[in-house]
């Protein structure tokens, strides 16, 4: 990719000086000297043309222009775990990314491995800045020329929303309006939007298809299905085109096949955390067992069944996605292997592949939670060619364990 250049340089002709103290034979050299000003001068102005006839020539930042041939990709949340990993596959198939993060639940550390990995200008650029803050919003679209948007900037855990409910209103569904406006305030008419299985709440039937009834049961859920409703009614007003994408997914799992990102959450925040990380947590010794929430669900076992789908699934869903959005169209999908597996078979899983004796209490149930969650993936298969590769859990869950053992303080440590 073309490197742009950061300044033009412009040549002056200065008259020259005639000190105190000159003979006359010092005056007669100056013809000579003013016509190497004036060479220096023709040799400047001949550079400058040759480089605005370059193609790679502006006076502008790379990522604030549109290229013919790149598509140039707002990835919000970008350095947190899914985000991250979907940065990862994007710069893999040759997009331009931009990250937006506010660091609240990111890892800077995970920004510098992409960095690390795609360091030629024009491929990635990282911005501080919080979806919350509509101005900061604003520049961020005024200043970078998006072609998508990939929205994954979220809090995301159930028990806390149920604990924090206008924290979770606020940054799922504001949020969402805020980047909403931007985009159709700048002419950004690509959405891929990060929804969840969460919305459908807790069904009657199984497996879940997208047209079952979305009735979510925390504040998680139902500040997701907002965002979905503000994005739906948009996209039937006449002032928008918009092509949008909205991916339902189910319990993420697993980390990058090739060991250079995984899933390193906030020490305060493990009580809400995934499953898995609780699991390495005991694993590692971070913690003194598994505790696991609710034991006497009406299913199998007693404990809640989930379907868990592969990061790497996960992200190649939404490169999909992207791939088929269509101006004025809009896709609902789940995202999921469409296979149920409960909480207590998850457990002896990770044991074996950690290959470490866990200890496990039950405790009563989460508020929020449901009993039974799992997704019937064939409508992407139909519409996306997306069908899930990553299917053994113990194989992701190995996965994850490696990078987990290699940064046992997360992106602290190598």
């Amino acid at each position: 990719m073309p490197t742009t250049p950061r300044s033009r340089s412009q040549a002056r002709t200065t008259r020259p000086w005639i000190l105190p103290g000159m003979d006359f034979a010092d005056s007669r050299r100056k013809p000579n000297f003013t016509g190497k000003i004036a060479v220096a001068a023709a040799l400047t102005v001949m550079c400058i043309i040759v480089l605005k006839q370059s193609p790679g020539f502006s006076g502008t930042n790379v990522f604030s222009r549109h290229e013919i041939g790149v598509t140039h990709v707002l990835v919000t949340g970008g350095a947190g775990y899914i985000g991250s990993h979907a940065t990862l596959r994007l710069l893999k198939d040759n997009y331009r990314v931009t990250i937006v993060d506010n660091l609240s639940r990111g890892n800077m550390g995970a920004v510098r491995v992409l960095q690390r990995l795609f360091p030629q200008p024009g491929r990635l650029q990282f911005i501080y800045a919080d979806l919350g803050d509509a101005k900061a919003v604003n520049k961020l679209f005024s200043e970078n020329a998006f072609d998508a948007v990939m929205h994954f900037a979220a809090v995301a855990y159930v028990g806390e929303s149920t604990m924090e409910p206008l924290r979770y209103y606020h940054n799922i569904t504001s949020n969402t309006l805020t980047v909403l406006e931007a985009m159709a305030k700048h002419n950004v008419n690509t959405l891929i939007y990060s929804s969840t299985c969460a919305t459908y709440g807790e069904p009657d039937t199984m497996p879940i298809v997208e047209t079952t009834p979305q009735n979510p049961i925390n504040p998680y859920g139902k500040a997701k299905k907002m965002a979905e409703d503000i994005i739906l009614d948009f996209t039937k007003s006449k002032k928008s085109n918009m092509a949008v994408m909205i991916l339902r997914y189910f319990n993420v799992i697993g980390s990058d096949p090739e060991g250079r990102l995984g899933e390193a959450p906030r020490p305060e925040l493990r009580e809400h955390g995934r499953i898995s990380g609780a699991c390495f947590d005991a694993a590692l010794g971070i913690i003194s067992g598994l505790k696991i929430r609710g034991n006497d669900y009406p299913t199998t076992d007693g404990t809640c069944i989930r379907d868990y789908i592969d990061v790497t699934d996960l992200v190649d869903a939404h490169v999909k996605a992207l791939d088929k959005a269509q101006p004025g169209k809009v896709g609902i999908y789940n995202v999921g292997t469409g296979q149920g597996r409960s909480v207590k078979e998850f457990v002896e899983a990770c044991k074996k592949a950690t290959g470490a004796s866990i200890k496990v209490d039950f405790l009563a149930r989460r508020p929020g939670d449901y009993a039974e969650v799992y997704s019937d993936p064939s409508k992407i298969h139909r519409e996306l060619n997306w069908t899930a590769q990553y299917t053994d859990l113990g194989q992701s869950l190995a996965q994850a364990w490696k990078w987990q053992k290699a940064h046992p303080k997360g992106y602290g440590s190598a």
